[in-house]
């Protein structure tokens, strides 16, 4: 959230300027100008949220006694001394978060090339 009102907020004064000396409406504005400036922010929060929302799924896996997922995984694997099961969830989970994050770059790049910011 912070890195989409930060992003939101970004135009530079002239560029606002600009778009009030073409008689802009706040919607135009926003649409035409906030928007496609907040868009790089947008996506690198959410590689960040991706990452952080993975492990809050693993760790909210624990307590319940699950018996399916990589935190249960991680469990069994912990109460029953098998290091390679262990090692087998953590190669998954970071699969998974890379796959979930390349994922969100292609949306990204797909994203910025149609509003002309590609880089």
């Amino acid at each position: 959230v912070v890195g989409m009102v930060t992003g939101l907020r970004s135009p530079d004064r002239m560029q606002l300027d600009q778009m009030r000396t073409w008689n802009a409406s706040a919607r135009q504005v926003f649409w035409r100008l906030r928007l496609p400036s907040s868009a790089p922010l947008l996506f690198a929060s959410l590689k960040i949220a991706v990452s952080a929302s993975l492990v809050g799924a693993i760790v909210g896996e624990l307590p319940t006694g699950a018996v399916a997922g990589l935190g249960a995984r991680l469990l069994a694997g912990s109460y029953y001394g098998q290091t390679v099961q262990i090692w087998a969830a953590l190669i998954m989970a970071a699969a998974l978060a890379g796959l979930l994050i390349a994922a969100i770059g292609i949306l990204q790049r797909v994203t910025l090339r149609r509003m002309g910011m590609a880089r």
